[in-house]
């Protein structure tokens, strides 16, 4: 990871705006200007200014890298910094292994397929009360085919800081008792509409459920209001073959699992009244 030391002169600039009633704006605009600087001497384009989605997309004969995170992300000064610090060490990473291949590459006079490095941020929940966010990352290291996999963030707004559907749990394992069944339904309906036939039970692993702990939970909601559902992320390999792709199977919040999540964040769920009067997906 690259380390920068920023001048004195600009620290000087950044540290006051004269203007004691003014002090939470000249604070966002200091720290604009000293990460813009940060990011000029580390080769990453500016910043994005809050509320504003960011993209960055640079494509060489060694590495096709791509990062985006969305507007919602863009307006929370510590999750930028968050995904600075990943496009930073995420991309030397990419670039030493992409130049390792090659060199290997040439050294065995076969010919060196170029990687990639891919990974968009999207919304999957904005209410009063959290923000979640969803990442898909594909790799691609010259081999057959690439790997694709999935990240979850959730920003609680009301503490302000990052948090994890695992906090948010009272117990995992009752969390995982109350989904299993629904979670293990749904996904057979899914693997039949993939298949196109039901899913029988036999010799074949992919006819099994698979434990929905050990894949990405992210929370989602239909309306913004509250989380009204838990969308488990599976990637390639994990519930069918490479062909099938990846699956998202969402479950909605029921009584049971509304009781799993501790009382201080309940307020930010639906419980089983509210779930029965929207509807279930």
């Amino acid at each position: 990871m690259l380390a920068i030391s920023v001048p004195a002169f600009l620290l000087a600039a950044c540290s006051s705006s004269g203007n004691p009633g003014n002090d939470s704006a000249g604070d966002a605009v200091n720290e604009a200007v000293a990460a813009n600087f940060v990011n000029a001497m580390a080769g990453l384009p500016p910043a994005a200014p809050a509320g504003v989605p960011f993209s960055l997309s640079e494509k060489t004969d060694l590495l096709e890298f791509v990062y985006a995170y969305p507007a919602e992300a863009a307006a929370i000064p510590r999750l930028v910094r968050k995904f600075r610090r990943d496009i930073d060490t995420s991309r030397a990473d990419a670039l030493k292994m992409a130049r390792e291949d090659r060199d290997a590459a040439k050294a065995a006079d076969f010919p060196f397929r170029g990687h990639s490095l891919e990974t968009r941020w999207t919304v999957a929940a904005d209410t009063p009360r959290f923000l979640a966010l969803r990442s898909e990352t594909y790799v691609f290291t010259g081999g057959a085919h690439g790997m694709t996999g999935y990240e979850a963030l959730i920003w609680d707004k009301a503490r302000k800081r990052e948090t994890s559907m695992a906090a948010l749990m009272t117990s995992s394992a009752d969390f995982a008792d109350a989904i299993r069944d629904a979670f293990c339904e749904r996904l057979d309906r899914e693997r039949a509409v993939k298949r196109g036939g039901p899913v029988v039970r036999g010799d074949d692993p992919f006819t099994d459920c698979i434990d929905p702990m050990e894949q990405v939970l992210v929370p989602t909601s239909r309306d913004g209001k509250l989380i009204d559902a838990i969308t488990v992320l599976i990637g390639p390999y994990a519930a069918g073959p490479y062909a099938e792709g990846s699956y998202d199977v969402t479950i909605p919040v029921t009584p049971a699992i509304f009781a799993t999540i501790k009382t201080e964040y309940q307020d930010g769920f639906a419980g089983g009244a509210d779930q029965e009067s929207r509807g279930t997906p």
